[in-house]
């Protein structure tokens, strides 16, 4: 059977916590985030898999996962005519009484939807990477390589090898994976790239009936930590059954010279400001308007920006910004910035080189600099974040990597604490 006419099921893992996100994730999981503006985190892989074609599509999700539930089902409707879906599968406790104890775990409580779907193929993502990938291109060379599991994997320099699950390839065949190695201080450098690994990705292809087998014995093995990563993949490589896929391959309808190959991990507060970063650029490193290659999401009845001078005639100014709809600058300076649906700025207020999420008011005068601000906070007139860490941190704020962050619906406290 060709790659075209093997039935593919998706399954999107976003159960993720999210620690390092923290206070993002507080009261969300990872994959619900809100990035880029308008979207959330989860909607670049669920992008991703629909624009390769694949429409049927499981969602494991697990942490406070209300939000990215609702997103999920109010955002990503298709027509249920020739069986497509995408739909959210909670943890539901199927093999015992205990939540998920990993990804891999994830699946095997979630083997009832393989029975019912009965596919051949399983793409299985990870829900909070930024990014753009077909993953068909990777579906027709694992089938053509015949190995029962394919990773897909990034070039990365030699010295971040530390910091990945890092293939170890075949000399003799760069497309099989001879060991897989979990933050390697002494990595062997690929051989048509000796300065340059391959790091994994968290996207895996696999045959269906060796992915159902490989995570049910995966279940009963005593020290296992039930990773996708850390636990299946090696029992593939073990057996010599596991390919990778080169990043570097895939190509992407209307991807530029600048874009291609973006790939960004937002595991962090500061990864996930410096993917905000990347967009705002004059030529973005990654660019959100491929229309070839969309973004999907929804962002409720939103008016258009409007931009206007302020009450007391105080002029507004934007540069190397984005503006979702709903925002209002009114005599509001906006600097390399990312300012989400109904966010508004007050007359003579200054952002600069901040991420502000939905309906995030600032006051008239205030100064926000190098900061990340939730939804729903309000920044009374004259106040300042992002200016002194110390005075940050006494008002209660988190400072991290040079940024300030405020929690969803976190207040400014009118007095500093003694």
């Amino acid at each position: 059977m060709t790659a075209s006419r093997k039935k593919v099921l998706a399954i999107v893992l976003a159960g993720g916590e999210g620690k390092r996100l923290m206070p993002l994730t507080a009261d969300r999981a990872k994959p619900g985030v809100p990035f880029g503006g308008i979207y959330r985190l989860i909607d670049f892989a669920l992008s991703n898999v629909v624009n390769s074609g694949y429409l049927q599509i499981v969602v494991l999700t697990q942490y406070k996962s209300h939000s990215l539930d609702r997103h999920v089902t109010q955002t990503w409707r298709m027509s249920t005519m020739l069986g497509n879906y995408v739909t959210p599968v909670p943890a539901q406790q199927r093999v015992g009484k205990h939540w998920y104890l990993g990804s891999a775990d994830a699946i095997f409580q979630s083997l009832n939807l393989l029975r019912d779907e009965k596919p051949d193929i399983v793409v299985v993502v990870g829900a909070d990477h930024v990014y753009r990938m077909d993953f068909s291109q990777m579906v027709d060379q694992h089938v053509e390589s015949g190995a029962a599991c394919t990773v897909a994997a990034i070039r990365q320099p030699i010295g971040m090898a530390d910091q990945f699950g890092v293939i170890d390839v075949q000399p003799d065949d760069p497309r099989r994976i001879r060991e897989f190695l979990e933050k390697p201080t002494d990595p062997v450098g690929l051989p048509d790239s000796p300065g340059e690994v391959l790091a994994s990705m968290g996207n895996y292809v696999f045959d269906a009936d060796a992915l159902v087998e490989a995570v049910t014995r995966d279940a009963t093995e005593a020290g296992s930590k039930h990773d996708m990563g850390g636990d299946i993949v090696p029992a593939f490589v073990r057996r010599d059954q596991a390919g990778v896929y080169d990043f570097k391959d895939n190509s992407v309808p209307g991807a530029t010279e600048r874009d291609r190959g973006y790939w960004r991990d937002v595991g962090t507060i500061g990864s996930y400001y410096a993917a905000h970063m990347d967009l705002v650029s004059p030529l973005p490193v990654f660019n959100l308007y491929n229309f070839d290659w969309p973004i999907f999401t929804s962002y409720g009845p939103q008016p258009p920006v409007k931009i206007t001078p302020g009450e007391d005639g105080h002029a507004s100014r934007t540069l190397e910004s984005l503006l979702s709809p709903g925002v209002v600058i009114s005599g509001g300076s906006v600097n390399r910035s990312v300012l989400s649906p109904a966010a508004f700025i007050g007359s003579g207020a200054e952002v600069t080189d901040a991420v502000l999420l939905n309906d995030v008011r600032i006051g008239a005068g205030a100064i926000v600099r190098n900061a990340i601000l939730d939804k729903n906070v309000v920044v009374p007139p004259g106040a300042r974040i992002g200016v002194d860490p110390e005075e940050d941190r006494a008002r209660g704020f988190v400072v991290e990597d040079g940024l300030t962050i405020l929690g969803k619906d976190q207040t400014y406290p009118s007095i500093v604490p003694a």
